[in-house]
């Protein structure tokens, strides 16, 4: 897989329709992020320097620059997810003939899949920062556009959702409890703030469009 900054998006979908383990689920939910990071950023965009809108221009330029790191983030953690697979793939070839392969081996199936909860843990956090971009802009930004502004929150609600069932499939290879319990806990704190802030979006979008 070429990295995804790097290819088109037909040679991407093809891939991703294809019957390789890569790109998959993970990826696919990276790119939503990343998707929804640009829309963000292309609000911001619509907002800065318009008529009437210098007060609002200094929080509209952050929002702007805080989006497109977030996007380059996103695109790298769906080549990231690739490759944790790949390694998770690996572990599971390891010989198992002997007590001490068998062990081995199963050792580095639960790192492996520590690395492989972590990667879309991490698309969930950072889907998030692009939610509270998203809300924030979409109280002062044109409202002109303000349909992309609740397209961009959709998207990255969608892929922290997304991101956290790739998080869940992985918990269940992994034995130290101590750590699924702590993901699973981050996870409803994902997950309740992410609703907290679409239900804003929503509704401050159905009351400019009335």
């Amino acid at each position: 897989m070429e990295k995804l900054l790097d290819t088109t998006c037909e040679k991407f979908l093809e891939e991703l329709a294809s019957k390789q383990p890569t790109p998959g689920g993970g990826a696919a939910s990276a790119l939503c992020g990343a998707t929804a990071a640009a829309l963000t950023a292309m609000l911001g965009n619509l907002t800065a320097g318009k008529a009437g809108s210098e007060a609002n221009d200094k929080m509209a330029l952050e929002i702007i620059i805080a989006a497109d790191k977030l996007r380059l983030e996103l695109a790298q953690l769906a080549d990231d997810d690739a490759a944790v697979f790949n390694k998770f793939m690996e572990a599971y070839k390891m010989p198992k003939a002997t007590d001490t392969e068998k062990a081995m081996r199963t050792a580095a199936i639960g790192q492996a899949a520590i690395a492989a909860a972590e990667v879309p843990m991490q698309i969930a956090n950072k889907s998030l920062e692009v939610l509270k971009l998203a809300r924030k802009l979409i109280v002062f930004g044109n409202p002109n556009a303000i349909s992309d502004g609740t397209v961009s929150a959709l998207m990255a609600r969608a892929a922290l959702r997304s991101a956290l069932y790739n998080v869940k499939i992985n918990l269940g290879l992994i034995k130290d409890d101590e750590y699924v319990a702590a993901a699973r806990a981050k996870m409803q704190q994902l997950e309740a703030k992410a609703m907290e802030i679409e239900a804003f979006v929503l509704a401050r979008t159905d009351e400019v469009l009335k």
